[in-house]
């Protein structure tokens, strides 16, 4: 389980300090936010700093392993916001594990978007009602992440049940 962490330095934002970021975040995952006259706030929760749309934590920003910066919806921004790029689709055997912040074998992994490369932030969705489990890195292809039988596929870094999850504004 991870550190208790707590909102550090919350401050609402203009839509244009932060529009290159939802802008980003929307072509990434083709959506619109749609966050025209929303209250936007940033805030620092651990490592992450998030982007708060109307109290809700919709958005985080974390470092890659090459050290950019990457920004994400989190799982509540994925219901908020369904989406069909970046996902991977896991069996039912799989989700009491990464509910419990496992990371996510490719034997557990019956779909995923073809264009996940490695390294990339992806969210994790249930084979039969398509709904968001967990957010993490990709440690292979969307390809192998299907096809592979034995290994890791993911490293988990959010999913339901989690703070971020739980989080009480």
């Amino acid at each position: 389980m991870a550190k208790e962490w707590q909102i550090k330095k919350r401050r609402p934002v203009r839509r244009k300090h932060i529009a290159p970021l939802l802008k980003d975040l929307e072509s990434n995952l083709g959506i619109d936010l749609a966050v025209d006259g929303a209250f936007l706030e940033m805030a620092d929760y651990g490592p992450w700093k998030m982007v708060l749309v109307d109290r809700v934590p919709l958005a985080v920003e974390l470092e890659n392993l090459q050290e950019e910066r990457v920004v994400f919806l989190t799982l509540r921004g994925f219901i908020s916001h369904p989406c069909e790029k970046r996902f991977v689709e896991i069996d039912h055997g799989a989700i009491p594990f990464l509910m419990k912040g496992a990371d996510c074998m490719v034997a557990g992994i019956h779909e995923a978007d073809d264009e996940i490369c490695e390294g990339d932030l992806v969210w994790v969705r249930d084979q039969n009602h398509k709904r968001p489990i967990a957010i993490g890195w990709a440690l292979l292809n969307g390809k192998s992440l299907v096809n592979n039988t034995k290994g890791k596929g993911l490293k988990n870094i959010h999913w339901v049940g989690d703070e971020l999850w739980e989080m009480e504004l």
